[in-house]
């Protein structure tokens, strides 16, 4: 693997490398801002150090290598121990070369390694005396720290008291996570002020604000724990002999939140091999985290093999971060594309500057609604956070708007619908064409004759294009009304043609209650939430009789979608008549009706359910093999549900059966780390044997 440089070719090329990354990191270290993103950034540094390792006698007094924090900042309060920064790997043979140095230094290969997410936020050491916090301090250069005491009871994790009153010094990261950074936009934008770039600037920024009108909660992550001058000698003694996991098992009884109450606990591995194989399962889960991440930290775990191997200026010689690629990059927002959804849901699409993330060039990204553009103050022109991991969409976080050169434009939304022209309901955040699903019908007829919902084999979107144009179906239940000698009128309908199509229609009548549901579009509904409804309700008739309160005994509906739900049944209130009508299925086969006020509460209804997957919630994930090979995702949770069990599409401490197909990536190496029970298809094929059709 080929480490990317960037490449200076002669002395003022690298002198102004320097001034960029001293500047980046002034920027970054002092208000969470920079020009730069990380991958630039390392880049740039890996480009000026491959510069003064071929011109040594050029080297720049300033330059940022061999510094903490790029030596772009100082501090005032003194550590006690220097607070180092780390030296990275980007490859498995590097982290190798790495191994065998430390063998070097301290004799002999290293017996154990511990191997930790690397948290993408701010390094502080926070002062307990007696079991209570005192001081928090910034790492700063690495000799002294900025004093941010006054964050004190505002970070999570990081208890004002131990539970023990001990006299030691906590090591850690701050940071937000997802939920955090997005109240913390939310909370800012409201106060007139910029939306952070990213949660790792927030974090910076927002630990040093002194004088907000408003406060933010971020969350602490302790990786280190030490005696300060004042300590116990007979604590200190022991702490120094403490491998750094027994030191973060104290941490954690102190009551310090580490790392190992999360879904990438800090593991122990003796071998090089089997320190690979953590990184690549604590890669693979990096897109579901709830915080960022950008590497591993892996350490020699034992306290004599750290003191063997030494400290250099800039970084502990016993530990290294493997950085894993960057999932954010700086670009530029270009045009806004306004599209139109099956259901008339108008949204906006930021068209970019193409920019490489994860190997993948990405031109596009998701602007959600007008709403989060407003929020969010984004401008033509704009230079933008762009963020994807793995296979998650990318999406912009925000304008980095210390970029601003005063030639952004404000983002022109529509008047009228993009597509038909029509006027545009906007009492929502998410924009509606007022024609709904009749301003993009082909679209919302194909998806609800695809596989997954009514599954019509031989209506695919040219079929639907002749049907429409023919004047013979204006919306769903019109195709349940097509008559032999109309489709036989058509071109390229020939008898048999006619005939298997209106078989097709037979059978999807008689479709299940959720797959109807599902093929009406309704917002907010899709595969999983329709299969829910439809097995909590038991029928279309209980369904439209609920209110929003009702509905919101459903998984996964809250107060917001539950009314948005009961309107659009109203509005459907023609159609769905129309479709019994026509002898559409309006029940959910197995389903029971939930009671309501007027039921005998004398007779206890029968609770026995001794389905093979009773009270358990599965997910699948990679491809089926044989029984299973050919159904799809729609069909396997539906056979899930069957068997008496909950589909899920997400790995959690609550799931209870991994479904793990060929190329099963990031959910199987969760469940694995999580403990959780994994099954081959044909494993699962027979466990549900009875329930497949």
């Amino acid at each position: 693997m080929t480490t990317p440089v960037a490449q200076i070719v002669d002395a003022a090329a690298y002198a102004q490398a320097v001034e960029h990354v001293v500047a980046a990191a002034a920027a970054y270290y002092t208000d969470g801002t920079s020009p730069l993103d990380d991958d630039a950034y390392d880049q740039l540094v890996r480009g000026i150090a491959a510069w003064e390792d071929a011109h040594p006698d050029q080297v720049l007094p300033h330059s940022p290598t061999g510094k903490v924090a790029g030596g772009a900042v100082e501090g005032d309060v003194p550590h006690t121990v220097a607070m180092l920064s780390l030296d990275n790997v980007f490859s498995p043979e590097q982290f190798t070369a790495w191994t065998a140095s430390l063998a070097r230094r301290i004799g002999h290969e290293a017996q154990r390694f511990s191997v930790e997410a690397k948290l993408d936020g701010l390094a502080v050491a926070a002062r307990y005396t007696e079991g209570r916090l005192t001081r928090l301090i910034t790492r700063g250069d690495g000799i002294a720290g900025e004093d941010v005491s006054h964050a004190i009871g505002t970070l999570e994790g990081l208890p004002e008291k131990l539970d023990q009153p001990v006299t030691v010094e906590v090591r850690g990261e701050v940071l937000m996570t997802t939920a955090q950074f997005e109240h913390a936009n939310e909370v800012r934008t409201a106060h007139g002020g910029q939306p952070f770039a990213n949660p790792r600037g927030a974090s910076a920024g927002t630990l040093r604000a002194k004088e907000r009108a408003y406060t933010v909660p971020m969350t602490f992550f302790g990786y280190g724990l030490l005696p300060l001058p004042d300590t116990d000698a007979e604590l200190a003694e022991r702490l120094d002999g403490l491998a750094h996991s027994e030191l973060m098992a104290l941490a954690a009884r102190l009551g310090v939140h580490t790392n190992n109450a999360t879904a990438v606990p800090t593991v122990l591995a003796t071998t090089v091999d089997e320190v690979l194989e953590r990184v690549r399962k604590i890669a693979a889960l990096r897109a579901e985290l709830p915080f960022g991440i950008d590497g591993i930290v892996i350490k020699a775990d034992l306290a004599a093999d750290q003191r063997a191997a030494g400290s250099g200026s800039r970084a502990p010689r016993w530990a290294i971060a493997y950085k894993l690629p960057a999932v954010e990059k700086i670009t530029r927002l270009v045009a806004v594309e306004w599209n139109v959804g099956r259901t008339g849901i108008i949204a906006p699409r930021g068209v970019l500057e193409p920019v490489v993330i994860e190997g993948a060039t990405i031109t596009y990204a998701t602007l959600h609604n007008p709403a989060d553009i407003t929020r969010r103050d984004l401008r033509m022109g704009d230079h933008v956070m762009v963020h994807r991991a793995g296979d998650v969409i990318p999406r912009i976080e925000a304008p980095v708007a210390h970029l601003r050169t005063g030639d952004e434009q404000p983002i022109v939304f529509p008047l009228v619908c993009p597509r038909c022209g029509s006027a545009i309901d906007t009492s929502q955040e998410r924009w509606r064409c007022e024609q709904g699903r009749n301003c993009h019908l082909v679209a919302s007829l194909s998806y609800a004759a695809g596989r997954d919902q009514l599954d019509i084999e031989g209506l695919g979107a040219t079929r639907v294009v002749q049907l429409v144009e023919a004047g013979l179906v204006a919306d769903l239940a019109d195709l349940f009304a097509l008559t032999r000698e109309q489709l036989l009128a058509l071109d390229r309908m020939g008898e048999t043609s006619t005939d298997n199509l209106l078989a097709a229609l037979a059978t999807a009548r008689t479709r299940p209650l959720s797959r109807v549901l599902c093929a009406l579009g309704v917002r907010g509904t899709g595969r999983s939430m329709s299969r829910r409804i439809a097995r909590h309700f038991a029928t279309m008739d209980n369904i439209r009789a609920a209110d929003a309160e009702t509905l919101q005994q459903v998984e996964g509906i809250g107060p917001e979608k539950a009314p948005s739900i009961v309107a659009e049944l109203a509005e459907l209130a023609e159609l769905i008549d129309r479709l019994a009508a026509a002898g559409v299925n309006m029940t959910e086969p197995g389903a029971t009706p939930p009671p309501t006020a007027g039921d005998d509460l004398a007779a206890p209804a029968d609770t026995t359910d001794d389905r093979p997957l009773t009270g358990m919630t599965v997910v699948v994930t990679g491809a089926m093999t044989g029984p299973l090979e050919s159904l799809s995702r729609n069909q396997m949770n539906e056979l899930i549900e069957r068997a008496g069990g909950k589909s899920s599409s997400s790995v959690s401490k609550k799931t209870s059966l991994v479904v793990a197909g060929e190329g099963a990536g990031s959910k199987r190496a969760k469940a694995e780390t999580l403990g959780i029970r994994l099954a081959a298809p044909d494993e699962f094929a027979l466990l549900v044997a009875d329930y497949l059709t």
